[in-house]
This record gives C-alpha cells, structure tokens and sequence, in this order.
C-alpha cells in the first residue's frame, strides 16, 4: 500500500503554543538515550530550503509523485532534468551548526540513534554514524526493472555526456534537490536508462505518495523502543513517515521534545515545543551538557559523499 500524499497541515486552534526554554531538552541530553528524528528544516541553514516552513518550497513547487514518476516517460524527463540540474547545487551544500551539534551528542554517548527525514547526507558529512535515512538518499540511484544499485555521481556523469551544453538558470532548489524549472527549460533533455540492463532509473528516494520500506520502519520502531526520550529537530511532521514515531514515543511514555520554528502535526504529543532557531539553540544545548560541537572537517554533503525526502 502507498501513502496518499499530504502537503499540507492546518494547526487546530487548541494546539498548545511554543516556549523559547530551551533547558529540558538540555536536561534531557545530558541524561543520555535521546533519539534524533530530523527534518528538513535542520538543513535550511545549510541553504537547502524546506518545504513548509516560512517560504518552504511547497508554496510554488508540487514534489514528484511516485505514480506520476512510474507511469509517465515526459515525467521522468522533467524530474531528472531538474534534479540534475538542482544535483550540482545541492551537493555543494555543507553541514552547519546544527548537524555539528548532533554528530557531537552522538560522540558523547548522549544518543540512541538518529532518524533522518532527509536525503541530502548532511548529518553523515557532520560525522553522525549509523543515521537511519528514513527517505532515502539523493547519492544512490536504482534501477526500477533490475533493482540494481549505483553511485549518483555515476549517473551524473552520464546524463552530463547526453546533454552537453544543459545550463538553464533555475528559480530554485527544493529540498528533494530538484530544481525549479519550465517545461521550455527541461526541453528534449535525454534521460538515460540502467546501464546494466536498460530499465528505469529512480533516485532511492521515497517519493510522495510511496510507502517507506516496512524493514526500515520497524528498525526505527526499534530504535524509538530502546530510547529514554525523542527530540525532534526541524520537522513539521505533516506527513505520517514521521509522526508514527512521535505517536509510539508518546504512548510509551517517552517524553517527545520538539525544536522547530512553526507549529508542528506532533506538538499534541510532545512535552513542549520550542520555537527557536535549530543552529544557535542546539549549539547553546550542547555548551550546557558541556559538548563541544567544533567545526565539521567533512567536505561536503550528498555530493561530496559520492558513494550512496521525501518531505519533512
């Protein structure tokens, strides 16, 4: 079964407001077993804009449905156009605070785990190990006939030599780093098929409207089991991918934390919400645990990895 895609949430009035107290997520750290469920919104400040929040990119761009993606050749055109285009903006992007801040709980022993919603490789560039990519990875591509993995930069290599001279200017990136373009712009862009057997390439990304993979969901269940509390960086939590974990967290009597700007689909569950930037207030977390968050020495994000949302 696949998800019907939900782009959009509406906070109830009765939603209990945000705090600007950021001390019990400190509390909470500074006693260990605390699981990470990130969003888009931990990337923005790495200039990679999330797709609810205040100019999110859902305000003038429809993500790619998986159906629309599988049954219709023009589509796929359109998608690898922008995405390779947007692929060569996206993959310069670095970690920042934020990231920094989370790989440094993790070298503490303060973390159980981190869950990603993302797909732009961030939290590995800041160096957190073992980051379950809930949604994929934009670095891995796979074939849909044979099911066989290979590198993204491969494949931009290839779409690089079939479409020589393909610069259009884009409008913008979006956080599935496909890029804002007319249908003018992607013109007779040539995709290219699966080197192994000529079947269709996807990103192994989990687009709107397809189902996270059950093993990786009940491998994150797990996850949220074995942890002392959850804290949610970023995230909106509009779509279920996410919110399910929030929702077991908080009938098992986890505490659920959540640090981001805007109302939240999760904040009925949650202990508190605190409205304040992710950098600067996870960055202060960590001087209060007495963390040193330091300077990533990664050298890139998805594209600087090389080897391997999806909304938040």
């Amino acid at each position: 079964m696949r998800m019907r895609p939900t782009l959009a949430w509406t906070p109830p009035e009765d939603l209990p407001p945000g705090t600007t107290d950021w001390e019990p997520v400190a509390e909470a750290l500074g006693a260990g077993g605390v699981l990470v469920l990130s969003g888009a919104g931990l990337s923005t400040e790495s200039g990679i804009p999330d797709y609810r929040g205040e100019g999110g990119s859902l305000s003038r761009h429809t993500p790619m449905t998986y159906q629309e993606f599988t049954a219709s050749a023009p589509a796929r055109r359109r998608y690898w156009a922008r995405s390779h285009l947007g692929w060569r903006t996206f993959g310069r992007a670095r970690p920042n605070a934020g990231h920094r801040a989370v790989a440094a709980f993790g070298r503490h022993g303060l973390l159980s785990g981190v869950i990603t919603q993302n797909v732009d490789g961030l939290h590995q560039a800041a160096g957190s190990e073992d980051v379950v990519e809930l949604h994929g990875s934009l670095d891995r591509v796979v074939c849909l006939s044979c099911g066989a993995f290979s590198p993204r930069r491969e494949l931009a290599r290839r779409l690089e030599e079939a479409n020589a001279g393909f610069a259009p200017v884009a409008a913008g990136i979006n956080p599935d780093g496909d890029a804002d373009l007319t249908d003018e712009q992607v013109g007779d862009f040539r995709v290219v098929p699966c080197a192994a057997c000529g079947g269709v390439l996807k990103p192994d990304v989990v687009f709107f409207g397809e189902s996270v993979p059950p093993g990786r969901v009940e491998h994150c269940r797990a996850l949220v089991r074995r942890s002392t509390a959850l804290l949610v960086l970023g995230s909106s939590l509009t779509v279920m991918s996410g919110l399910r974990f929030v929702r077991q967290a908080a009938q098992e009597a986890k505490p659920v934390w959540i640090v981001n700007l805007s109302p939240t689909r999760g904040d009925a569950h949650a202990v508190a919400r605190v409205g304040l930037p992710l950098g600067a207030t996870l960055t202060a977390v960590a001087q209060r645990v007495g963390v040193e968050v330091g300077v990533s020495g990664a050298s890139a994000g998805a594209g600087g990895r090389g080897g391997v949302d999806a909304g938040s």
